[in-house]
């Protein structure tokens, strides 16, 4: 058993959209398609940093994890999934591809 640890730094100012579309359109779509252990979008509160400070883009507003057997299931099912067509025409709806400033995707695994 493997978790996929994904996190987007979306655009702040338009985060409640974001949210918006989320819950209406992407999380019905992606949970009947993929064990998905949860899905977190950022409150207004700041992140507690400690260490080396961040980058420009600060912490990632959008945080979501997938369960999966392993990497080949993954990489077997994510085209499927985010391929779609019906993928295609619920990311059209997303409030701008232009918001994702980052993309991150880490693998790990429970102890």
């Amino acid at each position: 058993m493997i978790y996929e640890i994904r996190n987007y730094h979306y655009e702040p100012s338009v985060i409640e959209q974001y949210r918006e579309w989320a819950i209406g359109k992407a999380l019905p779509y992606i949970r009947a398609h993929l064990d998905v252990v949860g899905f977190w979008v950022n409150i207004d509160e700041p992140p507690q940093v400690g260490g080396m400070p961040l980058d420009e883009l600060g912490s990632a507003t959008v945080t979501w994890i997938i369960r999966w057997d392993d990497v080949e299931t993954r990489q077997r099912v994510m085209p499927q999934v985010f391929g779609s067509a019906e993928w295609r025409e619920i990311m059209a709806e997303n409030p701008g591809q232009e918001n994702y400033h980052r993309t991150e995707a880490k693998f790990a695994e429970a102890l």
